[in-house]
């Protein structure tokens, strides 16, 4: 096992690696920007480093001040959380030439699963269903008519690199497709320097099913079910559950255990997230995201199954710690991501929470690393943290969740707390009746 981790990241995601490190008995070292050095992750690890100024560029994106931090402190392997360069296949190649583990899959595996081409080549050939489209990418206006016809209207085009939904745009007829492709590419190259782009059938009204798996690198790879993240805003996740509402057992254990099958003949090793969309019953891959999620908290609530032991465990050389038969799935989870904005408008808050109380009692849970009077910089991501709740059952769950929600305060920024709120109200959310445009579209109509 190692004996030090250094955590590559910030906020909620940095202290929840940093308490699984502790509760292993590794000891732990946070990096820093100048602006998060009052931040909970720096004041509760064993020791930290500052690596630089507040962009993000400049510190928690700068590859060689972390190594650098590592040789410092003597730490032995590297957790990336989510987002910075926890999908850097350069990054897990730099930290094997210095002999630190990276605590998460192959370089290989981050490159493959990182291009959305390639990564709907090799799914399709491990036997995961795909979406209608274009077998790679496409080049000129020809091309993309015949595929568009093939196929039928309507369609989507998306950058083959990146994600977050910018260079994605939708092409309802022939006479849209040009536009939307030539915009699409412009949006692909300005966002990640990469405008290649592919086009898939649009589906009118899907859910975002995403499956969640480890894998031991070993050739053995085990499905801890699905989570159903369909309440979104411009293709960013702010609800999410499990299990979905949509799906039954039958079709949970067939998706699971193709996806697992498909994970387990990769060869890959650690957590991962493969994503759907579904539709009259069938699945759809979009992507594959080869880390830890923002989400993965509801799946240990109904699981009882800590992922970054897991994570930890595998990248130790330790194997999984269970079998697939091994799983139970124990009721319903909620995550809402409770961010600095404004609930309406979604502009970003940053300020001083001048009191932040978190809701308790069986069943909820809080993963946050701010407190009262922290301040919010204006550099990173606006969440301020992530409430999970947890019941018997869905109707339970959306009872507990009502009254955690009535439960949190967040005074001195703005907050989405008030969303949730009208959410956990609503009749469609309250039945599971939604799909990826039900937010907008609420949202649209509720003015």
């Amino acid at each position: 096992m190692f004996q030090k981790i250094l955590i590559a990241n910030r906020g909620e995601i940095a202290l929840r690696v940093l308490r699984a490190a502790k509760e292993l008995g590794i000891k732990t070292v946070a990096v820093h920007s100048t602006a998060d050095a009052d931040a909970m992750h720096v004041r509760l690890a064993d020791e930290s480093v500052c690596i630089g100024p507040p962009p993000s560029r400049e510190s928690y994106l700068n590859i060689h001040q972390i190594v650098a931090a590592c040789e410092i402190t003597g730490a032995d392997a590297i957790h990336p959380g989510y987002g910075f360069l926890s999908e850097n296949a350069k990054f897990a190649e730099i930290l094997a030439a210095h002999k630190i583990t990276f605590i998460g899959p192959s370089a290989e595996h981050i490159r493959v699963m990182g291009d959305k081409i390639e990564a709907k080549k090799t799914v399709a050939r491990l036997g995961i269903p795909v979406v209608p489209g274009s077998d790679g990418a496409v080049t000129d206006d020809d091309t993309a008519q015949r595929v568009a016809e093939e196929i039928g209207y309507p369609v989507l085009i998306k950058a083959a690199s990146g994600g977050g939904g910018r260079g994605m745009k939708i092409a309802r007829s022939r006479d849209q497709l040009a536009e939307a492709l030539s915009t699409a590419r412009a949006e692909a190259g300005a966002a990640f320097g990469d405008d290649a782009v592919y086009i898939e059938k649009y589906l009118a009204k899907p859910r975002h099913i995403e499956i969640q798996v480890v894998g031991d690198g070993a050739g053995r790879a085990i499905h801890l079910g699905e989570r159903d993240c369909s309440l979104q805003r411009r293709h960013q996740k702010i609800w999410e559950e499990a299990p979905s509402p949509a799906l039954n057992e039958a079709e949970r254990a067939r998706i699971g255990g193709t996806v697992a099958r498909a994970i387990a003949d990769l060869g890959y090793a650690g957590a991962g997230t493969v994503e759907f969309l579904y539709e009259n019953g069938e699945f759809y891959f979009i992507e594959m995201n080869t880390r830890l999620q923002v989400e993965h908290p509801v799946t240990e609530a109904i699981t009882g199954i800590d992922l970054v032991h897991e994570q930890i465990r595998v990248a130790a050389g330790s194997g999984l710690s269970l079998r697939q038969e091994d799983v139970r799935f124990n009721g319903h989870a909620i995550e809402c991501r409770i961010n600095a904005e404004d609930p309406r408008t979604f502009v970003p808050s940053p300020g001083t929470i001048t009191h932040f109380h978190t809701p308790g009692g069986l069943g909820v849970r809080v993963d946050s690393g701010v407190y009262s009077g922290y301040r919010i910089p204006p550099y990173y991501d606006s969440l301020i943290g992530k409430l999970i709740v947890h019941g018997r059952n869905r109707v339970d769950c959306m009872m507990r969740l009502r009254r955690a929600l009535d439960e949190f305060v967040v005074d001195g920024i703005n907050s989405t707390l008030p969303l949730f709120r009208d959410l956990v109200g609503n009749p469609d959310v309250a039945n599971g009746d939604y799909d990826i445009h039900w937010l907008e579209n609420y949202l649209a109509d509720s003015g």
